[in-house]
């Protein structure tokens, strides 16, 4: 009796089966990719339909599209509003991969051209009523319309040698090592053959509360390819890098690209700058979406260009966006960029930003290698108004809580990101560790460090600043120096630091010698730094000079203008203690002893009671240091010599305490001097940017030589130097009390742009003003009978040193920055004071700034 029912369930069982492997053999699956047949750009939201049917789909944002087709229909149509609709007969039976490419609609670019006669005009335009909707109500679109937020977020971020050619990947050197490049389309950024060369992954639990205003990212790993230290600061080239590919929030009215702010398309002031236009409606998913798409209005200014795509349920939000830059804006070595965003709806009905791509290709020109880089940001696990304890958010913005000796591995990171890497990009950390065994590469770090440091590495030493082994000047004429310092490979607790200089004309030896201990097994180059350092220096200098990041016996600061034939000879004891945090709040403390005599045709003299003078031979001085500085959010590169900062919107707060201790080691002064000083970079849009820099001082004590009172910085060389009066002489100006502004105003060609011809060499504008007011006290001042040093005079006897007890010392000048991308070259004007010996009410200076 089980018999017939068992044949009847088997029979049931097969004929189920031949149907399933029927339709399985009719069905066909299609995948693939949509780009800009010319461009190569992948074409987002192109519609596919199954001629005949309403059966279809769309590409996502990246292009990418997959459908599975059945008997009958198999051929699919892509259609895109701008381009020649394509359409494809598919192979029936077998999984397929089809990628398509698109031509632009030329009869359309001809209507389009002809109807572009008529003026763009914001009034009536549904485009811009469109913008204006968004604009209205980016304030419920973003997430500080919560009071909490948290997510999870993960970001990876890689650099290739780009556009490399095939001479190039085929040379010698590489013949055992073409496993190391990256081949790719020819027609997407950065070109058919590119060398990967830097990877950073990144994994934080972030926190954001509305009130008071806090954004907590408590890293819980970090991971990056890293190159060997004594050619690269790895830490600084990591900060460098997020600050050129910073987090993308397009509900700002400001977007920062390559340290540069670019103005959002969905800025308050968005009208005004962009033309909007309607493109198409993608109506195959809700809620339907408008594509609009964006131009800038001057191709050259800081704007971008691209395509948004806005939802139509009443929150006007940004559902996907895609952002470019036109080939004429008024950027350095930017060769091509792209950044795409994407939202995902939430349960309250918000949409919240769920992924960000920005690819950037930097190169010198429009031809040749490259530098390409791309950073990709997911976010996920989104929590909404969940509160957490005050303690969470204390601190600096970005905090580890992993333990940084702890390499996290391979297994570790294929666990927790949440986008898979490519192939190319898990070969990175192998490939980067295999191209610094491969000695021509080495070869050329090495020589690179050379010309941009200065520094030579001999293994335990290395030897430099080789631009400080030649200069001269009026005092020791012909001077040549030589040294150099041990490394980490000596020690990573003690360092030494040594040189020797010799002046052909006063034939004097000069020499400096270091030591110093670092406290926490660190590079005393590295932050944070904690050490203790001894010195002594026997060496020349020139009173009210102060340079920033240059040596001051450096050839090209040789060339000076006017007399510069005052000089001093300093012996100097230096003990000084320094501590850095991860705040960045740091602290020195400091034991000073200094003796000085003075050089040149520089004197000094006292004038006895009976009025008589007599000549100083040597002032001797002891006195103690504490500097205390606060810069919230600084970012810099560690150099072989300096920090070189990375500027950003956070200020940065210094002061100064000197105490001078008379009867201690043959001090001959009591002293208390205070200074302070405040630097801030202001950004104004599309109107560039302003650094500010505040500085005061005051000097508490009675009968203080000159030498020992503010001798204000003074440049004459033919380079514009910020922190310094351009056209102001040495010891010209000397204050116990004083305070002064510093503006210089960064236009980046906002005005320069709307010139025809200037606009197509990218020069930018640039605006100085700088004054310091002052006086000094009549205990302090030998022209009120005060018992110190007379003021020097010239060889008439004229005097060259003033007080401002009048009126505030001010110049300011007209400068065109960013010729031949990197020069900066000033008109300087001098206000007053202009009866003072040997001063110029006009000059020229040039300055070098490197920048994008």
């Amino acid at each position: 009796m089980l018999k017939p029912a068992y044949i009847k369930f088997v029979l049931l069982i097969g004929i189920l089966l031949a149907g399933y492997t029927e339709s399985r053999a009719q069905a066909t699956t299609v995948k693939g990719t949509i780009t800009d047949e010319k461009t190569g750009e992948t074409l987002p939201y192109v519609n596919i339909v199954i001629p005949g049917t309403t059966m279809g789909t769309t590409s996502d944002v990246d292009g990418k599209y997959s459908m599975t087709l059945t008997a009958p229909n198999f051929k699919i149509k892509f259609t895109y509003v701008g381009y020649l609709s394509v359409e494809k007969t598919i192979p029936q039976g077998t999984s397929q991969t089809i990628n398509i490419k698109m031509s632009v609609d030329a009869s359309m670019l001809k209507e389009i051209t002809v109807k572009g006669k008529a003026k763009y005009r914001n009034k009536d335009n549904p485009a811009v009523q469109l913008i204006r909707q968004v604009i209205a109500n980016k304030d419920k679109n973003q997430m500080a319309s919560y009071d909490f937020v948290e997510y999870e977020q993960y970001e990876k971020m890689s650099f290739a040698l780009s556009n490399l050619s095939d001479k190039f990947k085929d040379r010698k050197v590489f013949r055992n090592y073409q496993f190391l490049f990256n081949d790719q389309d020819s027609a997407a950024i950065g070109g058919k053959n590119m060398l990967p060369a830097y990877m950073e992954e990144k994994l934080s639990q972030v926190y954001f509360r509305k009130s008071p205003y806090t954004k907590k990212q408590w890293i819980k790993g970090n991971r990056r390819a890293e190159f060997d230290s004594k050619f690269v600061d790895n830490d600084g080239l990591s900060a460098y890098f997020n600050r050129l590919y910073e987090d993308i929030d397009i509900y700002k009215n400001d977007v920062s690209i390559a340290t540069n702010l670019l103005l959002s398309p969905i800025a308050n002031t968005s009208p005004t700058f962009y033309k909007f236009f309607i493109r198409d409606t993608v109506k195959t998913q809700e809620p339907w979406l408008i594509e609009l798409g964006f131009v800038p209005r001057n191709k050259t200014d800081m704007l971008f260009e691209g395509k948004l795509f806005i939802t139509l349920d009443g929150n006007y939000a940004v559902q996907n966006a895609f952002l470019t830059v036109n080939k004429d804006i008024n950027l350095n070595f930017m060769r091509d960029l792209e950044a795409r965003l994407e939202f995902e709806k939430s349960n309250d009905g918000r949409y919240h930003l769920s992924k960000t791509t920005l690819g950037m290709e930097f190169a010198l020109g429009e031809k040749g290698a490259g530098l390409y880089g791309q950073r990709t940001v997911n976010f996920k696990n989104y929590e909404i108004n969940q509160e957490r304890a005050d303690s969470l958010y204390r601190g600096p913005g970005q905090q580890a809580i992993y333990n940084p000796l702890e390499r996290k591995g391979e297994n570790y990171w294929a666990q927790v990101r949440h986008l898979p890497l490519d192939r190319a990009e898990k070969d990175i950390y192998r490939n980067v560790d295999t191209l610094q065994t491969i000695p021509s590469f080495r070869r050329t770090m090495d020589i690179t460090t050379l010309f941009l440091a200065g520094y030579k590495s001999f293994g335990i030493v290395e030897v430099g600043p080789v631009n400080t082994f030649y200069s001269f000047n009026p005092v020791e004429g012909f001077r040549l120096r030589f040294g150099g310092r041990t490394t980490t490979e000596l020690s990573k607790r003690v360092f030494f630091e040594t040189y020797a200089a010799y002046g052909f004309k006063d034939q004097k030896w000069k020499y400096f010698l270091s030591g110093t201990y670092s406290l926490n097994n660190k590079s005393v180059y590295h932050f944070p730094l904690h050490y203790i350092k001894a010195s002594y220096q026997h060496d020349t200098k020139i009173p009210g000079q102060d340079l920033q990041f240059v040596q001051e016996d450096n050839f090209l600061l040789s060339f000076k203008r006017g007399e510069n034939n005052r000089w001093l000879y300093n012996d100097i004891y230096k003990v000084e203690y320094v501590r850095e945090f991860q705040s960045r709040f740091s602290y020195k403390l400091g034991f000073t002893k200094w003796s000085q005599s003075p050089a040149g045709i520089l004197t000094y003299q006292e004038v006895k009671p009976e009025g008589e003078l007599y000549d100083i031979t040597r002032l001797r001085n002891t006195e103690v240091n504490v500097e205390l500085r606060y810069a919230p959010g600084e970012q810099f590169y560690q150099g072989k010599l300096y920090r070189t900062p990375i500027i950003n919107k956070f200020p940065i707060f210094t002061l100064r305490y000197n105490a001078g201790l008379k009867g201690v080691l043959e001090g001959q002064n009591n002293y208390h001097n205070l200074t302070g000083n405040i630097a801030k970079r202001v950004y104004l849009s599309q109107l560039g940017f302003v650094d500010l820099t505040a500085e005061g001082g005051y000097i508490f004590g009675k009968n203080i030589p000159f030498p020992l009172l503010t001798i204000h910085r003074a440049n004459q060389t033919y380079a514009y130097q910020l922190n310094s009066y351009n056209l102001m002489n040495f010891l010209e100006f000397v204050s116990d009390h004083y305070a002064s502004i510093d503006v210089q105003y960064y236009m980046n060609g906002f005005l320069f742009n709307k010139v025809p011809l200037l606009k197509k060499l990218k020069l930018r504008e640039v605006f100085s003003f700088k004054a310091v007011m002052g006086g000094l006290r009549d205990e302090n001042n030998p022209a009120s009978g005060a018992s110190v040093y007379k003021f020097p005079v010239d060889e008439q006897g004229r005097p060259i040193s003033y007080t401002l007890a009048k009126e505030p010392y001010m110049e300011g000048s007209i400068g065109v920055a960013n010729i031949f991308k990197l020069l900066r070259v000033d008109l300087v004007k001098r206000f007053n004071y202009l009866d003072h010996p040997n001063v110029s009410e006009w000059g020229i200076r040039a300055r070098f700034r490197l920048d994008f």
